[in-house]
């Protein structure tokens, strides 16, 4: 974890408010046209994971800086049918799509007729099932040709070869029937042997509808239920980007951004915690997948940590924060020395003691 950058990339079809959105999240001016097509290079943006905790901590700790976790967003040019075969630069927007961890469908919902659409009417079902297809004919690709790269291993009955082979004809049956890889049923090491081939459909997905509330209907809002999914308002939201609560609640906008509430749905998403460490030099948030243990923790910290882990000391922030600093939670018996085996929670603050 501990060189691994968080990556979303955001697909759609063109002119659905990708570039938009892309803008409001991480405040970069990309290239905006009102035609297909003008985001061809892929725009990388890194975007801090707001998180209060860091605030408090350092206002705690007198730290001298602030630092927090990170995600970076990846606006990739709009997908047609047929980018799977290479339409237009369909392989190159897949070939980004593939270096993502998730993927954030933006999906049109608002009705505006001023912005050209590549699609007749407002549907965001619709267009899920486009990108959909696209992205489960290149794995179908994918899948294929590793399948008769195996062909002579499974003949000679190589027992690696044949497990991997029967973890792909299980995926592209899946595809075969229009299933999208990440909703279905695998077990541990089908889950590793897919994991290596980056699926496109294997990758967890959020879909933004891209409008108001009110323009999305009831039949899209129950379809998309099952989901992770967001309904924002981005042309709204790119306008009130920077306001404070204060201001965004003066001009009629809900107090907290539902762009700070992507990102941390994204967060979620890819199943990660954050883990803090706070002290005069600084207070930080850092990333760590859910279930990881303390040494990996110190792995995230400092390489060399993790190898010449001893022990870790432990406080939720909200201890440490009532208590009123270490000295007097230590009084309390509120901090915890916790060994190797020690599963890292979301909000502890950690001190890690290495030999």
């Amino acid at each position: 974890m501990a060189s691994s950058k968080l990556a979303i990339g955001i697909v759609g079809l063109p002119n659905v408010g990708k570039s938009t959105l892309f803008k409001t999240l991480t405040k970069k001016e990309v290239d905006i046209a009102n035609y297909p097509f003008c985001t061809i290079d892929p725009n990388v943006g890194v975007v801090l994971v707001p998180d209060e905790r860091v605030d408090k901590l350092a206002e705690l700790s007198k730290s001298a800086k602030k630092i927090y976790t990170t995600i970076e967003f990846v606006d990739i040019a709009g997908l047609v049918k047929g980018a799977s075969e290479g339409e237009w630069l369909g392989n190159k927007f897949l070939a980004n799509i593939r270096e993502a961890d998730a993927v954030l469908y933006v999906l049109r919902a608002f009705l505006n007729p001023d912005i050209i659409s590549t699609q007749e009417g407002v549907d965001p079902l619709r267009d899920k099932g486009i990108l959909d297809l696209e992205l489960i004919l290149k794995d179908l690709d994918t899948i294929s040709k590793r399948m008769s790269g195996l062909d002579g291993d499974v003949r000679a009955q190589k027992k690696e070869a044949v497990k991997e082979y029967a973890a792909l004809k299980k995926a592209k049956d899946y595809l075969s029937s229009e299933k999208i890889l990440f909703e279905q049923e695998f077990d541990e090491d089908e889950s590793k042997i897919l994991k290596g081939y980056q699926l496109l459909t294997f990758k967890p997905r959020i879909y933004l509808l891209n409008g108001k509330d009110e323009e999305v209907s009831k039949e899209a809002k129950e379809a998309f239920g099952k989901y992770a999914y967001l309904i924002v308002d981005i042309a709204s939201e790119y306008e009130a980007a920077g306001l404070s609560k204060e201001d965004r609640l003066a001009l009629g906008f809900t107090p907290d951004s539902e762009v700070d509430l992507l990102i941390k749905k994204s967060y979620e998403l890819l199943d990660l915690i954050t883990f803090l460490t706070t002290g005069e030099d600084e207070t930080r948030a850092w990333t760590i997948k859910r279930g990881e243990r303390a040494p990996q923790a110190g792995g995230v910290i400092h390489s060399d940590f993790e190898k010449t882990f001893v022990k870790a000391e432990v406080i939720k922030t909200e201890d440490l924060l009532s208590s009123g600093g270490y000295a007097k939670a230590r009084e309390k018996g509120l901090l915890r020395t916790e060994g190797k085996e020690y599963a890292v929670e979301d909000g502890d603050v950690i001190e890690i003691k290495h030999g």
